[in-house]
């Protein structure tokens, strides 16, 4: 078995293909890319290489007729001009996830048409999605700096240290529970971050984080308050999700080709990439690809009393101890 990364519609994913099993056909690899993409085979247009090339698709043919091998990415996109033989199955619809940190579920809509970008300067600021898993932020500053979302429990871990190591700066009042608390519970997966966890993870990396908020287009500057390293990068926030986002040469270009960090041309919002990123913003409220956190209609998964956004929710978290709410 080796790995093949698939890019399609919804972000990345792995599969596992045994191409030293000739029975194992490119008709059983495209329903493998069916459960991770939800395009049915008779509509998945398959591209690898670089610059990436269009596969000879024959189903019967065993899997190795494609050419790859272990490692490789395949980009899958949906031709939309062949109408599906059958309807494809509706997907499941998980329970909302748990959350101590932030108790709001994390619900992102799911972008139609693939990830959003812009052209700036003759590249691609692209809207790099992670998963709705209440450890996005952490998954995406993981991304950026270590190009690995896998590391977000190495975020954590740098944020538990950077507490420790500052409890004058971070202290009960501020973390808004006691300290060795706040500790413990960020370093579990169900457990939001937010500007405390930017804050430290800008100075760690001495980088700065520019956050845009998707609804207002406004940005919050985590700059670090030590050394400088004269960049910044890029988080994407939707009023309850963080993402990335990245430069690409071009829109198909391969992870490892994605500039993660920028070098700061101007301290002002009119930093040429600052401005790529309001545009993306732009284009997300366009796309409704945000929540508005103060009215929004919740339901406590505990009790089942209905709320209406996030102070109602903390509201009552505070007076039953109640943390999983889901949307209506």
């Amino acid at each position: 078995m080796a790995p093949i990364r698939l890019r399609g519609p919804n972000g990345l994913s792995t599969i596992q293909v045994p191409f030293e099993d000739d029975t194992y056909t490119v008709q059983s690899l495209q329903q493998e890319i069916l459960k991770a993409t939800e395009i049915l085979p008779s509509r998945q247009l398959l591209k690898s290489g670089y610059p990436p090339t269009s596969l000879a698709v024959i189903p019967d043919l065993p899997v190795s007729s494609l050419g790859l091998k272990g490692g490789d990415q395949i980009i899958v996109s949906e031709d939309s001009s062949r109408a599906p033989a059958v309807a494809p199955p509706s997907p499941p619809v998980a329970a909302p996830a748990p959350s101590i940190g932030g108790l709001l579920p994390q619900v992102m809509p799911k972008e139609e048409g693939g990830p959003a970008y812009v052209e700036t300067d003759g590249s691609f600021l692209i809207h790099r999605v992670v998963p709705d898993d209440n450890s996005c932020l952490f998954t995406s500053v993981a991304l950026i700096f270590e190009q690995d979302p896998t590391k977000a429990p190495k975020m954590r871990a740098i944020v538990a240290e950077g507490i420790k190591k500052d409890t004058e700066t971070f202290n009960e009042a501020i973390l808004g529970r006691p300290v060795d608390e706040y500790i413990s519970i960020i370093q579990k997966p169900q457990t939001w971050g937010g500007a405390i966890e930017l804050t430290i993870l800008a100075n760690h990396y001495s980088t700065e984080i520019a956050s845009i908020d998707v609804e207002t287009g406004r940005i919050d500057h985590f700059t670090p308050t030590g050394a400088d390293s004269g960049n910044r990068c890029i988080v994407i926030y939707s009023g309850i999700h963080y993402d990335a986002a990245t430069l690409s040469p071009m829109l198909e270009a391969p992870d490892e080709w994605h500039q993660t960090v920028f070098p700061v041309k101007s301290k002002d919002d009119d930093d040429s990439v600052l401005v790529a990123g309001k545009k993306l913003a732009d284009k997300l409220r366009e796309r409704k690809a945000f929540t508005n956190t103060s009215t929004f209609d919740l339901k406590c998964e505990d009790c089942g009393k209905g709320l209406k956004g996030e102070k109602e929710a903390r509201q009552h978290a505070e007076s039953t101890g109640h943390v999983n709410f889901g949307e209506y």
